[in-house]
This record gives structure tokens, sequence and C-alpha cells, in this order.
């Protein structure tokens, strides 16, 4: 099971908002809408992705990091891992 599954709804609702304000972006360009106010947008958008990154960021430490260290160090310190990495390509982008 997925660390987000008991959020998955507000995920999706999130996810679905956030296809809307890109699609809204898109429609800007295409009609000529003045650099700045485009800008905003996507400053707006990225804001609301990195809301949910950090959301499942949250997630996955709560429920898959901790379940592999109740069955293991090792497994435990591989999911550790796996979130660092994770962190780290997130906060590269």
């Amino acid at each position: 099971m997925a660390g987000y599954s008991s959020s998955k709804d507000e995920y999706l609702k999130r996810l679905r908002r956030i296809e809307g304000q890109v699609r809204g972006i898109a429609r800007m360009v295409d009609e000529d809408v003045y650099c700045i106010d485009i800008l905003t947008q996507v400053a707006a958008v990225t804001k609301a992705l990195q809301a949910v990154s950090l959301g499942l960021v949250e997630d996955h430490l709560g429920h898959c990091v901790v379940h592999a260290a109740r069955e293991s160090d090792d497994a435990g310190q591989a999911k550790v891992r796996e979130a660092a990495d994770a962190i780290a390509r997130l906060v590269r982008s």
C-alpha cells in the first residue's frame, strides 16, 4: 500500500486543480496575455506542485520509511537513502 493512500483523493483533487491552472496558462499564452501575468500564474503552479511534493515526502517518511525501519535496519536505511535522493532531486528542480 502506498504511503499516500489515505490522502489519495486529496492529492488527485489538488493535481486536477493544478492541471486546470496549466491549461489556463496555455490559454493565456495563446491569447497573448501580458508576460508578467503569465509568470505570476507559473509561480502559483510551481508553488502548488511543491506543496504536493512536500506532502508526498511526508507521507513517504511517515509510512514507507517507518514500515521499512520496523522490518530491519538495512531496509530502513535503504528507504532513508531513497527518500534523501528524492528530496535532492526536488531541491535541484
